[in-house]
Parts: structure tokens; C-alpha cells; sequence
């Protein structure tokens, strides 16, 4: 967290999820006025009891006389559907912060619809999981206007340990599709690897142990390891989610000719966790799918 002192500021947030509770939470400790919404009968009126702050009932409510608007929503859908609804409410001036992970093609054209209204949108996709959102250490990647980043970016760091502009509008979406690429991959390899050292009979929370200090360490390995070799996973980011997020790389790596074999393959193998009953489960139940698949073989 950031010791920059900052101006108190009226802030809307809509959706308040598993990442949305806690972001939600970190800007009222902050010292923020909240004002949070969320689809779901009886969130907001729960997060209220527990932290202060207004509910309300619809997005147009909540961000009449904002400042500030952070959002975490599910899909592209989600958010247009927000941005339609929530456009011509907006406070002259006020920044639209957008945590959700979506289409870059998505985040641009809520920028310009935003733009017409006087007012800005930042897309700023995170990493870091409910663990991050919760103990305040995302990384968040953001796209969009620089001296508005740089006057929004001590107000992220009440949750945000790393706080990046990554280029102009879509620009944060992309580095999370990069991010993503770069993960499916470890953790089925991580799925791999635990159950071949399960199977050839080590101990393999030493095996772990030991990895963590080697080359092979990873986030994933560190934060994930134990629950994947417990068959724990019910928390944390969903097989759900997480083929969204592989469908919106795999669509815009296809308008660049930019081959993805290892990610689309990962996709294919989240779609039997799902078919095995997982679409709410973690994601890392690429685990589950693995002693499956060797248990019947």
C-alpha cells in the first residue's frame, strides 16, 4: 500500500464478487465514501453491514455524483450492458476504473461511449487472485490515458502492490491475455508434474518444498501446489472464468496469426473439468482432470 496521502473521494463500485468485496473494502479502510451495487439479491445490503458506506439498487444510482467508478464484472456482456445503463449518469469529469477482464475490442469502445459524456475509462484487468484482492497486493495492468492513470494510481494502491500503465485503451486487456497465456500453461504442467512425483510415490510436499527454491518455482507452485495435491478447490478463480478468459486470447491471437497451441489445448482440457462437474471449481481442478485421466488409463 501506498503511504502517498489521498484526497477522500466519492467512489461507486458494481460488482462485488469475490475480487469486488475486497476492492470495495480496501477503498473504504482507504477512507473513501462507497457506494457499491452488485446483481445479486442482498450483496451490497451484506458488504454495507460489514463496511459501511450506501447500497444500491441499480448502477445508475450508485454512480450519481462520483468521482470515481470501479467495476468488476464477469464478461464483455456485462460490462456494455453497465456502460449503457450507467453513461449519461456520470459525473462531469468523473474516471470509470474497470477490473473486469474482457475483449481490449470491448474496453475501447467503452472508452469512446464514455468520452462523449466528459468523462474517462481505464481498462485495468488484475492478477493476483482473491488471496491478492484480498490482502491488498493485485498487480493491476492498466490501459488508457496517462495523466489520468497518474492521478488514479495512489488510489489503486490501497489494494494494488503493482500498479502499471501499460499503454493507450485495451493496452491493459492485452497484458492480461498475455498473462494468461503464460499461465494455463504452468499450471497444467504443475498438474503434471505433481502427479507423476504422487504416483512414483515421493513425498511430494517435499518434492514442493524443494522446487520452490529451483528454477521450476512459480506463483502457481507456491500459492497452489498444496490445495491442488489436497483436491481442494473450491475458492479462487473458476474453470469458468478461466475459459473466458482463454476464448477472449484465443479470438484476438487469431486476428494477429499469432499460433497459441499449448493455451488452446489447456482450453480444451478445462472444458472436460467442466464436463466433470468443475465449471465452479478453481481452476488448478486441472488436477482433478489429471489423476482422472490416469486413474483410467
Amino acid at each position: 500500500m501506498s503511504d502517498t496521502a489521498v484526497t477522500p473521494l466519492r467512489i461507486a463500485v458494481i460488482g462485488i464478487g469475490h475480487m469486488g468485496w475486497h476492492v470495495a473494502a480496501h477503498l473504504a479502510t482507504a477512507g473513501h465514501q462507497i457506494t457499491v451495487c452488485d446483481v445479486a439479491p442482498g450483496v451490497a445490503d451484506r458488504w454495507v453491514a460489514e463496511h459501511g458506506g450506501t447500497a444500491a439498487a441499480h448502477p445508475a444510482d450508485a454512480v450519481v455524483d462520483c468521482e470515481l467508478v470501479v467495476s468488476s464484472l464477469p464478461a464483455d456482456r456485462e460490462l456494455e450492458a453497465v456502460a449503457d445503463g450507467i453513461a449519461t449518469f456520470l459525473a462531469k469529469g468523473a474516471v470509470w476504473l474497470d477490473h473486469s477482464t474482457t475483449s481490449a475490442e470491448a474496453a475501447r469502445r467503452v472508452a469512446a461511449k464514455v468520452a462523449e459524456h466528459g468523462c474517462v475509462f481505464l481498462d485495468a484487468p488484475v492478477s493476483g487472485g482473491v488471496d491478492g484482492a484480498r490482502n491488498g497486493t493485485l498487480t493491476v495492468m492498466v490501459g488508457g490515458d496517462e495523466p489520468t492513470f497518474d492521478r488514479i494510481a495512489p488510489v489503486i494502491a490501497a489494494y494494488g502492490a503493482r500498479v502499471v500503465l501499460m499503454g493507450e485503451s485495451g493496452a491493459g486487456q492485452l497484458t492480461k491475455m498475455t498473462n494468461q497465456i503464460c499461465v494455463v500453461g504452468l499450471c497444467q504442467a504443475l498438474a503434471e508434474g505433481l502427479d507423476f512425483a504422487e504416483t512414483a510415490g515421493l513425498d511430494v510436499s517435499r518434492v514442493i518444498h524443494v522446487m520452490l527454491q529451483g528454477s521450476s518455482a512459480s506463483w502457481q507452485m507456491a500459492n497452489r501446489a498444496e490445495k491442488m495435491l489436497a483436491g481442494q478447490y473450491d475458492y479462487g478463480f473458476s474453470t469458468t472464468l478461466m475459459r473466458k478468459d482463454i476464448g477472449l486470447v484465443l479470438e484476438e491471437a487469431q486476428s494477429m496469426n499469432v499460433p497459441l497451441p499449448v493455451t488452446a489445448m489447456v482450453g480444451q482440457m478445462l472444458a472436460e473439468v467442466t464436463a466433470m462437474g468443475g465449471a465452479k471449481w478453481d481452476w488448478c481442478s486441472l488436477m482433478e482432470r489429471q489423476r482422472r485421466r490416469r486413474t483410467e488409463s
